[in-house]
């Protein structure tokens, strides 16, 4: 090579070396910078919770049948509000249409009939959402299930001859002093964890593609080995996996057998697409094989929903459960993850499979429902729970079922005992509110009918409303009737604590839906009320829900000042 070649091609080297230098401290620069702020990558929703949960997990003592936390750990941080659906192109979250019942006239609508609904799923994905920074959209809310979030401390019925006690209070409304609302509580009686019968479990567990990340498959890991964890020799578990095409992961095996449980669920890998219908059906199948007469079969069906091949329409995969519910078997629903969730699908197959639903997403939230809730869980104690409420038009005007939009039934379907409705596990609580405006108290929203007609004759003229309850034993076709009188002497002048703390947290689904109930609240008066009513809180969770309340005044407020208002 000759010298003038030679010279050329080390400079040529040397200016390589130095734009490759430059390059790796711009980049080195960028990343000690942060992210640019034009193109935020959302966080991740659990990692900064996984040592927390890991701490609090050992400070969990065990006393009788119950779990109680005996510390509250921190919260986490609040992100700042993002707009919904997140600038995500990839999110395909699913949620299924909702209105917010309409006020009725009690001289035109006397009978309001509803099923009872234990599910809390909503409350927890809620919290997911606003613990990211994200505005939940409307139909995400249902404000029965964060009223059911929460216990109120109803009593329980003094026999198992009746598998639950109805309680009412009524008192003034606390956004507006000119209506009134009706609780009604319902308690089942529980069964400590060492009297429930034997339990054949089939855990169906969604290994598709769409489950790889930290806050699906490896939590769902974690849930099921909490679950295991608390299983006895005559208890029984199978694994059924599904993706592509399901499979037998475990059959059914001895609950004492800890080892083999475990070792099964570490083996499970996400990838491929998700045939849900086939994994149903599979999931059915083993619990028919590990049968257990008047013990508590169930199939706990773990997915984000996002069901891809084989039979995925809503509809018939309803169906496929539906046909199964005859067979003793009941289906509980966990949802998990962010960014496809199919809340929808979630909700509604539990609904056909008497079962119930649950958003599982932190480690805690799974110990909550399969550990600390296992018995209300598992054992159901009373099947196709309907409530009617006839209000007496001489005293109510006026009414509003606040939540169960989806659980509403006909009249007539309530002494129908063909007709579906929710079931209550041992232990459960069921709290439902009307809103009400009382004769002469001049709180009525409807305006005045021109050609109102006569006025309502005074029958039982001291009776408010008169509650009726059907229920079904467990193994049990027909249907067995309470009645409960409300006379007009139970109206108190100021709620209780219970009746106070629920009426907050209806309030708070209703801000997070646009606030067209509130009356005179805001978020001020929302969030005093939420510190007011802490009470006893041994877990912590009226602590976390003030919390949350500030996170929602937050994430509404990002939208106003986005909306430019």
């Amino acid at each position: 090579m000759n010298r003038h070649a030679f010279a050329a091609a080390l400079a040529a080297c040397l200016l390589l070396a130095a734009c490759q230098t430059s390059q790796s401290t711009a980049d080195k620069a960028a990343d000690a910078s942060g992210p640019t702020p034009t193109a935020p990558r959302p966080p991740a929703p659990l990692a900064p919770r996984a040592q927390e949960h890991a701490a609090m997990l050992d400070r969990v003592e065990i006393s009788g049948a119950r779990q109680r936390l005996m510390a509250t750990a921190p919260s986490p941080a609040i992100m700042p509000p993002r707009p919904w659906p997140p600038n995500d192109p990839a999110n395909r979250e699913e949620y299924a249409d909702t209105d917010d019942n309409p006020v009725r006239r009690a001289s035109e609508h006397p009978v309001s009939t509803f099923s009872v609904d234990v599910d809390t799923g909503s409350y927890s994905n809620v919290r997911r959402m606003l613990r990211m920074g994200v505005r939940p959209p409307p139909d995400s809310v249902r404000a029965e299930e964060f009223i059911n979030y929460f216990s109120y401390g109803h009593p329980a019925p003094t026999s198992r001859d009746v598998p639950f006690r109805v309680t009412t209070e009524i008192a003034p409304s606390p956004w507006d002093s000119r209506r009134h609302l009706l609780m009604v509580g319902i308690k089942g009686y529980d069964v400590p964890k060492a009297e429930l019968p034997p339990a054949n479990l089939v855990f169906l567990v969604d290994t598709s593609g769409s489950m790889h990340s930290s806050d699906k498959l490896p939590l769902l890991r974690k849930a099921f080995a909490a679950l295991t964890g608390q299983l006895r020799a005559q208890d029984k578990v199978s694994i059924v996996a599904y993706a592509g095409s399901a499979g037998l992961v475990l059959p059914p095996t001895p609950g004492d057998r800890k080892g083999e449980i475990l070792a099964a669920l570490e083996r499970l890998q996400a990838g491929g697409s998700t045939n849900g219908g086939a994994g149903i059906e599979l999931a059915y199948a083993m619990a028919r094989q590990g049968y257990v007469e008047g013990g508590a079969n169930r199939v706990i069906l773990a997915t984000d929903g996002d069901f891809n091949v084989g039979t995925v329409d809503r509809k018939s995969l309803e169906a496929l459960v539906a046909d199964q519910r005859g067979s003793g078997i009941a289906l509980t629903t966990l949802g998990f993850g962010t960014g496809n969730y199919n809340d929808a699908m979630a909700e509604r197959l539990a609904d056909a499979g008497d079962g119930n639903h649950a958003y599982i997403d932190t480690l805690l939230e799974a110990r909550k429902v399969l550990v600390e809730e296992m018995s209300a869980t598992l054992l159901t104690i009373a099947r196709d729970v309907k409530i009617q409420v006839e209000f007496n038009p001489a005293v109510v005007t006026e009414y509003r079922l606040v939540g169960y939009a989806n659980r509403m039934l006909r009249d007539e379907d309530f002494a129908n005992d063909r007709v579906d409705a929710g079931d209550i596990g041992a232990g459960h609580e069921v709290t439902a509110l009307y809103e009400v405006a009382l004769a002469g108290s001049g709180g009525e929203r409807l305006p005045a009918l021109r050609y109102g007609g006569s006025a309502p004759t005074v029958a039982h003229g001291s009776e408010l409303a008169h509650l009726r309850m059907r229920y079904k034993q467990p193994d049990s076709d027909g249907s067995r009737l309470i009645e409960v009188p409300l006379p007009c002497s139970a109206i108190r002048a100021e709620a209780g604590p219970a009746l106070r703390f629920a009426a907050t947290v209806a309030a708070f689904a209703d801000a997070l839906r646009g606030g067209h109930n509130l009356g005179e609240w805001d978020w001020d008066a929302i969030a005093a009320g939420a510190r007011a009513s802490r009470g006893d809180d041994r877990w912590g969770l009226r602590g976390e829900f003030a919390e949350l309340v500030e996170a929602g005044r937050a994430a509404t407020r990002g939208d106003a000042a986005r909306d430019g208002n």
